[in-house]
């Protein structure tokens, strides 16, 4: 396996791992002690490595980025989502 194999299956396998917090965060429909800022970050980082990589020719890494961004960009938007139900429920009480 090359490095780029092993990097594209480290995006991929964060990829599953941040579609199972858009399940849970899915199933709860609340969002506790998490930053969305730092999740915010992650998300335009991986944006970054959607250029960077094929300026590298580092296919495998391109397409587990896809998978890892479209993750975190759905996470960073249920949490937005789910915040502002949760401010304005706390508004009403």
């Amino acid at each position: 396996m090359t490095p780029d194999m092993i990097n594209g299956l480290f995006e991929t396998f964060g990829a599953v791992l941040v579609f199972n917090h858009c399940r849970v965060t899915l199933r709860d429909r609340a969002v506790k002690g998490v930053s969305i800022t730092s999740s915010a970050l992650f998300t335009l980082w991986g944006l970054w490595n959607l250029w960077f990589y094929p300026f590298l020719d580092q296919w495998y890494s391109f397409c587990g980025t896809c998978l890892l961004v479209s993750a975190n960009a759905l996470w960073v938007a249920m949490l937005l989502y789910f915040s502002r139900i949760e401010a304005r429920v706390a508004v009403r009480v």
